[in-house]
C-alpha cells in the first residue's frame, strides 16, 4: 500500500484525544445522562464543565496519555520498543502523571516499577479490560502496512499490562481498524469486519466471530445494536455495576467498531455515537476516535474543540500534532 497522508496519522492521535476529553466528561454515566450530554451540548459542540471531573473541558486520561506516551517512545527508539514503554507505562503511574487510572493497568505498571519484566508484568486473566485495547491506535500507525508486525506489536504492548488474550485481541482489533482506515478506500463495513476478524482469530477465535458477527448490528439503529455488544463475550449469567458500554475489552472494541463504521464520513457522529449509550464511554470515544481520525485526516475534527486539547496544561493540541509528524516522518523514511 501507498503511505498514507500526513495528516490522517495527526488525526488519529487528535481525534482519540478529542473522542477521550469529550467522552470521560460523562464517563461511567447513566445511557439517559449521556444522552442529554449529546442531545443538548455536543449537538452544539458546547461541552459544558462536570463536578465528577476536576478539569476543564479539553484535559484527556489515560487512554490518550498513554497512546501519546506509545508514540513518544517509537520516536525516540526509532522503533517499536515494548522494554522502553514499559518503563514509560511504570514512570507515569509512579510519577503520578496519569488521569483516570486503570485499576489493573496500574498494578501491571507498579510491578514494572519494582522491576518485574514487561512480558511478566501484565495483570492475569481472568481480568480482561479495555486497557490495553485503548492505547493500541499508535500499532495501525506504525504497522500499517505490515500486518503480522502489527499483529505482534499489539499483543506485545497489550501484555505489557494484560495477560488476558482477549484484550491482546481487542488491541489488534483498535490497531487494525487504524491500519485499514489509512487506506482511505471506501468504508465497507462487511470487507473491513471480515479482514479485522482474521488478524483478531490469529489472538483469540471467539473474540474474531464477535467482529465477524457485528456486521449484522451495522445496519440498526444505536439502541438495538447495543444490547448485542454489551454482553458480547460475557456469560450469560453474569451481572455488572455499568449501564451501557462496561470497561470489558469485547463490548468497548465492538462499540468503538459500530460508532465509527455507522457513520465512517463524519467524525463527530461517531464520537456523539460512541458516548449517547453511556457507560465507559471516554474510552469508547478514543477507540472510535482514532479510527475515524486515521481514516478521515486532522480536517474532518472540529477545531474549535481539538484546540482546547490539553494534559494538565501541557501536550497541547500544537504539540500532539508535531509528535504524530514525526511519526509520520520515521515512518516514511523507514518505509
Amino acid at each position: 500500500m501507498s503511505l498514507p497522508r500526513p495528516e490522517q496519522f495527526s488525526g488519529c492521535l487528535i481525534g482519540q484525544c478529542l473522542g477521550d476529553a469529550t467522552g470521560c466528561r460523562v464517563e461511567g454515566y447513566a445511557p439517559e445522562a449521556c444522552q442529554n450530554y449529546v442531545k443538548y451540548e455536543l449537538s452544539i459542540k458546547q461541552p459544558g464543565e462536570r463536578d465528577r471531573f476536576p478539569y476543564p473541558f479539553g484535559q484527556y486520561t489515560d487512554d490518550s496519555q498513554l497512546a501519546r506516551e506509545l508514540l513518544q517512545s517509537y520516536v525516540t527508539c526509532g522503533r517499536f520498543d515494548p522494554d522502553d514503554y514499559a518503563c514509560r507505562i511504570a514512570a507515569i503511574f509512579t510519577e503520578n502523571r496519569i488521569v483516570g487510572r486503570g485499576r489493573a493497568t496500574e498494578k501491571a505498571a507498579l510491578r514494572l516499577a519494582q522491576g518485574v519484566p514487561w512480558q511478566d508484568a501484565g495483570t492475569p486473566a481472568p481480568d480482561a479490560g479495555n486497557g490495553s485495547a485503548m492505547r493500541a491506535a499508535p500499532i495501525g500507525l506504525i504497522f500499517c502496512d505490515d500486518p503480522q508486525q502489527m499483529i505482534q506489536a499489539a499483543h506485545d504492548q497489550g501484555r505489557i499490562t494484560h495477560q488476558d488474550v482477549r484484550c491482546s485481541a481487542g488491541a489488534v482489533a483498535v490497531a487494525g481498524a487504524v491500519a485499514l482506515g489509512l487506506q482511505g478506500s471506501s468504508m465497507e463495513p462487511k470487507p473491513f469486519l471480515s479482514q479485522l476478524s482474521q488478524w483478531v482469530s490469529e489472538i483469540d477465535l471467539t473474540f474474531a466471530a464477535s467482529i465477524k458477527e457485528l456486521i449484522l448490528w451495522i445496519p440498526q439503529p444505536p439502541a438495538e445494536a447495543v444490547k448485542f455488544v454489551s454482553t458480547a463475550g460475557l456469560p450469560t449469567d453474569y451481572t455488572s455495576d455499568w449501564r451501557g458500554i462496561s470497561p470489558f475489552v469485547v463490548g468497548s472494541v465492538l462499540w468503538s467498531l459500530y460508532s465509527f463504521l455507522k457513520t465512517p464520513a463524519n467524525y463527530w457522529q461517531t464520537i456523539c455515537t460512541a458516548i449517547a449509550v453511556g457507560g465507559d464511554v471516554d474510552t469508547t470515544a478514543a477507540m472510535a476516535g482514532a479510527m475515524s481520525g486515521a481514516y478521515l485526516g486532522l480536517a474532518a475534527i472540529p477545531q474549535e474543540l481539538g484546540s482546547r486539547l490539553n494534559d494538565r496544561g501541557s501536550w497541547r493540541y500544537a504539540e500532539l500534532v508535531e509528535l504524530a509528524n514525526k511519526c509520520y516522518q520515521l515512518k516514511n523514511t523507514d518505509s
